[in-house]
This record gives C-alpha cells, structure tokens and sequence, in this order.
C-alpha cells in the first residue's frame, strides 16, 4: 500500500538502483521531465533526521517497514518483534534496505512506494 503526506519544490527519489519499483519511479519520472535527484541509501546510508521526518509526515512507522523483503525475512526474531518508533527507525537506520521503497520527497511531501496516478496527481505543476 502506498502513503502520502504533505510535507521546497527540490524532488529527491530514496531507494536502492536495483530495485523494480525504483526503476519504475525513475523511469516515470524522466518520461515525465520531472527533474530530481536520486539517494541511494544502501550506498549512502539514512540520517536518523531524515527517517523521522519521514515518519512524522506519514503519521508513524509502519508505512515505511518492508515486511515481504529479504532484509526483513533475514533479521532476528527479536529485531522484528515490538516495534516501537524508535525500535523501527533504529531498524530502518541499521538496515536501510528494509525501508520500503522508493521513498519520494518533494517538500512537505513524502510518497512511499510506487503508484504512477499518485505520482501524476501529486506532482502535475
């Protein structure tokens, strides 16, 4: 399921480069001349700021843990159990590939996951 919030006009697409629904937010993206720069944060990490601004705009955590992915499926029973708000950012910050991606931030706004009607309606001028 996607999210999104309200939260400058400077776009920033978070994710990994090889992941399918990354590549289809890019993809979307350029074919729609929409400029913005790309965080890969397997290679640059997360910031603890940045993730709770993320979970501040959305309206908590959930939205932003991965439970299919292989990082999840990979952790302990007790890393994935009781999660809290600052259990689940310590996770996404300690493992940033359990984050769902791509994450999308625009301003005020954050888009979590891929929906291309989401993407038009929210980012048409």
């Amino acid at each position: 399921m996607d999210h999104e919030n309200r939260m400058s006009d400077d776009i920033t697409l978070h994710g990994i480069p090889n992941c399918d629904s990354v590549r289809q937010a890019r993809r979307w993206l350029e074919e729609h001349g929409v400029a913005h720069a790309f965080h890969d944060f397997r290679r640059h990490g997360l910031d603890a700021a940045t993730v709770n601004g993320w979970v501040d705009a959305l309206g908590g955590w959930d939205a932003l843990v991965n439970r299919r992915g292989t990082t999840w499926r990979k952790l302990a029973e007790e890393a994935r159990a009781d999660l809290d708000r600052d259990r689940a950012v310590a996770l996404m910050l300690a493992h940033p590939t359990i984050v769902k991606r791509p994450v999308l931030v625009r301003g005020a706004l954050v888009l979590v996951g891929f929906d291309a009607t989401k993407y038009t309606r929210s980012l048409s001028p």
